[in-house]
């Protein structure tokens, strides 16, 4: 639309410069007068009208684009923003990437009634950006604060007369200097009435904690990892863990505290003592629980691979809580004897993380709801 505007915006602006009495007829180099006959000196108007359609034609190029499509830019800005790179998936040491949606299995069409999981198909936002980085106290309401990278590139373009929707999701790691993982997505269109995304957004967080899944997948790691995780697990992150919502005109940021769990804590600290040699890839998704909302879709995914603790940013966005109310944190080395206790597991895991592995037959209706806080198996004689 915008495209076939501009020459209709040209034409206008054209008869606003066309050559008056008194001004110069550029065509020509003459100066015209009444009725076309030359005119002895120049009045200067033209030059402010031409000043005037120069900024004009600019300011809708760059609305527009010079394909008529918006102007995207701000999102690869935004993207190569953070302490760690945008790259791409199959080589993105100390940095992050979008994985294919293919790594990753959802409810299919007719999943209450078959169990049958699809792959993931089009993710339904873009992805903008990820944060690595650490703080004096937990991070959290990242979004609120106006100077974040992420709020003032939005605002910007709020200005610019967009309306883009970001989605957060902060992993707090219960780490003595808080690190926390920030995946940034955004829809670019209207998010519409009575989709799943709509719901959440609109629903309080009863609903929130019933239904924002999470799948984690281990590409690359030790094994003692990929025993104590699984290579691909799923968990619905509200009956897990504690999640603080904290939404905004043109944001939901969800904040999850992994240290709330014991069982979640136990294991992030296992991957954080590997965390240089891991490759992770996340999804999130809304879950579906009615036929008329299957399948389901992915919101989107990350994938960040051997990250390095000194790469981290630092912040100063500290929550409310306390940094010395905090439960004290047990040594690294202790944390990993712990982690080495897993080997002795048999192969299906005393914690039993869910595969989501399978096209077919697979039913997780239990399976689903609450990975990270499983109990372990009690062997009796």
């Amino acid at each position: 639309m915008m495209t076939t505007m501009i020459p209709l915006i040209e034409g206008a602006l054209a008869l606003m410069v066309r050559p008056r009495h008194g001004q110069q007829d550029i065509a020509s180099n003459r100066h015209v007068g009444k009725q076309g006959q030359p005119a002895a000196d120049v009045d200067g108007a033209r030059w402010p009208r031409l000043l005037l359609t120069l900024s004009l034609k600019l300011h809708f190029l760059h609305m527009a684009g010079y394909d008529g499509e918006k102007d995207y830019s701000w999102i690869e800005k935004v993207r190569s923003g953070g302490a760690v790179p945008y790259l791409e998936p199959e080589n993105c040491s100390n940095g992050w990437a979008t994985p294919t949606s293919d790594n990753f299995m959802v409810r299919g069409p007719n999943y209450l009634s078959d169990k049958i999981k699809i792959r993931g198909g089009d993710y339904l936002l873009e992805p903008l950006g990820f944060d690595w980085i650490k703080g004096p106290a937990k991070v959290s309401e990242i979004l609120r604060n106006a100077n974040h990278r992420v709020r003032r590139a939005v605002d910007d373009e709020i200005e610019r007369g967009n309306r883009p929707f970001v989605w957060a999701f902060n992993l707090q790691l219960p780490t003595k200097d808080n690190y926390s993982a920030v995946m940034y997505f955004v829809a670019l269109e209207p998010i519409q009435d009575g989709t799943l995304m709509d719901k959440f957004l609109k629903g309080d967080d009863s609903f929130r904690n019933s239904r924002l899944k999470l799948i984690a997948n281990i590409v690359q790691g030790p094994w003692i990892v990929r025993t104590a995780v699984g290579e691909q697990a799923i968990c619905i992150l509200g009956r897990a863990l504690s999640c603080k919502y904290t939404s905004g005109l043109n944001y939901m940021e969800v904040d999850v505290d992994i240290g709330s769990s014991i069982i979640a804590n136990a294991i992030v600290h296992l991957a954080f003592s590997y965390v240089t040699t891991l490759t992770v890839d996340l999804a999130f998704l809304i879950e579906s629980q009615t036929e008329e909302e299957l399948p389901e879709q992915i919101l989107g995914a990350v994938r960040f691979s051997n990250l390095n603790p000194v790469s981290a940013g630092i912040c100063d966005l500290t929550s409310d809580v306390d940094a010395v109310s905090l439960p004290p944190l047990l040594p690294t080395r202790l944390w990993r004897s712990i982690g080495f206790g897993f080997t002795s597991l048999p192969s299906q895991g005393s914690l039993e993380p869910y595969a989501n592995g399978n096209l077919h037959g697979e039913d997780d209706a239990k399976k689903d709801e609450n990975w990270f806080s499983l109990k372990p198996r009690v062997e009796h004689a």
